[in-house]
């Protein structure tokens, strides 16, 4: 009897201590109710930079025609054609030396190495869209 009493009381504190784990468990994951944490609105900080905000439609195409103009592979992927512009603007805005330069940095890639050539017609296309910021 003593052994039956043991072995129960022994099912019993393993299945209790089964119990705490999964609460623990439970504890560490993320609620699934959790409030969302509230985004963060970059764009007053983006227009001190000088960064114009993302161009939509027409002015998108803009951009993309000029970057098309000066090379198709600039505005091949057009996601980063569109983010290379943007920060572009920053330092054509701030009236930065070297714009050329920044220019060549920021739009070569591995398929395309930008001349200065190249770099001029550039800030020199982007010139207008920099305005919006």
């Amino acid at each position: 009897m003593k052994r039956t009493t043991t072995a129960a009381v022994l099912v019993a504190a393993l299945a209790a201590l089964s119990a705490c784990s999964n609460d623990d468990d439970s504890a560490d994951a993320a609620p699934a109710t959790k409030a969302a944490s509230p985004s963060v609105d970059h764009s007053a900080a983006e227009k001190k930079a000088g960064i114009p905000p993302e161009p939509a439609g027409e002015a998108r195409d803009n951009v993309l025609a000029v970057l098309f103009d000066v090379n198709p592979v600039l505005a091949a992927d057009e996601e980063d054609a569109i983010d290379n512009a943007r920060n572009q603007c920053a330092a054509i805005n701030a009236g930065a030396e070297r714009l050329e330069q920044s220019a060549q940095q920021r739009f070569s890639s591995s398929s395309h190495e930008v001349t200065e050539d190249e770099a001029k017609h550039i800030n020199t296309g982007l010139a207008q869209f920099c305005k919006t910021a």
